[in-house]
């Protein structure tokens, strides 16, 4: 099992899950959108930090949404950029770092022949 995390794909590819489990699971309001309400015939627009949890319907549901005029709630482009950038440049560094641990490692082998 160690060898498999020595490898930066894995690493990567396992940070990119569980942050996605993470923030995909629980409802955790980190993410800049803005909720849609409408309520009679008006409607409005509030900004919020929203959870991409609510996507899935976890922690907001359909229903209870609905009963507190909540139309449409989506992600703005600093939310899309806050998501990307957690979603997968915390795992993408994680694994650049085990890339360099190797490298280096790898470096003072080959000095330590010559």
């Amino acid at each position: 099992m160690k060898q498999k995390l020595n490898n930066p794909w894995n690493v990567f590819a396992l940070g990119v899950i569980i942050t996605f489990l993470l923030f995909f699971l629980i409802p955790i309001n980190l993410f800049d959108g803005e909720i849609v309400f409408k309520e009679g015939g008006r409607e409005w627009k509030q900004q919020a930090n929203i959870s991409l949890s609510y996507f899935l319907g976890i922690g907001a549901q359909p229903e209870e949404l609905a009963r507190i005029g909540v139309k449409d709630f989506y992600l703005l482009p600093k939310g899309y950029a806050v998501a990307f950038l957690v979603l997968f440049g915390f795992p993408g560094l994680i694994a650049y770092r085990i890339h360099l641990g190797k490298q280096k490692k790898q470096n003072l082998l080959e000095n330590s022949k010559k």
